[in-house]
């Protein structure tokens, strides 16, 4: 069920979806937080995608903010989505135009669900500082996704400058099953055999440059990156032993293989995850991630960023 509303307010859109919920026979006690998604015009859908199949495993309200042209006649136009349209969620899409349309609290205090908490999402476009937005101000969680940005490194070094606790990178949460996998290979190896360690992964991944720092910090040992082409995300994790070098690579597709000296290669499963995925996962806290937040804050810093050609390997 979609009703479209235009030129409206919040107050007449929440008078609409209750009795779009009466009349659906759909009810929101069992929503269990609100999300906000702020974004630009003509990216809203594939984030909408996202969110509803997130919402799959954490029924929400998702309130979607689209900042609409700044010219002409200020006005707010509104889509609600419930039921099948919906997934398992409660969508509205607001529309701001004009000058003096602002996206604040006041944009969206009306929508909220009542006791319930909220997590800010940016899927298109890092705040120079969310926690101090008008809508990161009100939010538990706060995510952002600096690989989806124009120079993903960048927006990942100024979300470091301004991070704040809650807030998190949806290229901190694609390295999961990484640092899952490497955790395990780290548990058979002695840490002081270990004499540096080099990761090599896309040039504009930013969770590369986050996977060799949380390593960085964990091994207190050297960490190089070394350079693939652009859009293949990470490809592998050396560690340099005198006895031999172990390394986790993974070639293009889901499967990784394991090198260690005398055994045959072990095909571990480790597949790039899809947004909805990164963002199911990051609903399922809402406490801060302390884990990246020290990666963020200390990791980077400590982090030899010299990229090199894998081939200089």
């Amino acid at each position: 069920m979609i009703t479209e509303l235009k030129d409206t307010t919040t107050s007449k859109i929440s008078k609409q979806l209750v009795t779009m919920r009466r009349e659906g026979g759909a009810v929101a006690l069992s929503r269990v937080l609100t999300l906000l998604v702020i974004t630009r015009a003509g990216f809203e859908e594939a984030a909408i995608d996202a969110a509803s199949l997130a919402s799959r495993e954490h029924p929400c309200r998702i309130v979607v903010i689209v900042k609409g042209a700044v010219t002409g006649d200020t006005r707010l136009d509104a889509e609600i989505r419930l039921g099948g349209d919906a997934g398992a969620a409660e969508v509205i899409v607001l529309r701001t135009f004009g000058p003096d349309a602002h996206v604040d609290e006041s944009l969206v205090s009306g929508l909220l669900l009542p006791d319930a908490p909220i997590v800010a999402w940016w899927p298109h476009g890092v705040p120079k500082d969310a926690a101090n937005t008008p809508l990161g101000k009100i939010a538990h969680r706060r995510i952002t996704d600096s690989g989806a940005e124009k120079d993903p490194r960048k927006a990942l070094f100024s979300l470091a400058k301004s991070y704040k606790a809650g807030d998190t990178d949806l290229a901190w949460t694609r390295l999961t099953l990484w640092r899952a996998q490497l955790a395990s290979v780290l548990d058979q190896l002695d840490p002081g055999s270990l004499t540096s360690v080099t990761v090599t992964g896309a040039v504009d991944s930013p969770s590369t440059v986050l996977l060799a720092a949380w390593l960085r910090l964990c091994l207190q040992i050297p960490v190089t990156l070394a350079s693939s082409p652009e859009g293949t995300g990470v490809r592998s994790v050396r560690f340099a032993r005198e006895e031999g070098d172990v390394e986790l690579s993974r070639p293009p597709g889901d499967v990784a293989e394991l090198y260690q000296p005398g055994q045959k290669a072990q095909l571990i499963s480790l597949p790039q995850r899809p947004v909805s995925d990164c963002l199911s996962e990051e609903m399922r806290r809402l406490d801060p991630d302390e884990v990246f937040g020290e990666v963020v804050r200390e990791g980077l810093k400590r982090t030899n960023l010299r990229s090199i050609r894998a081939s200089e390997r």
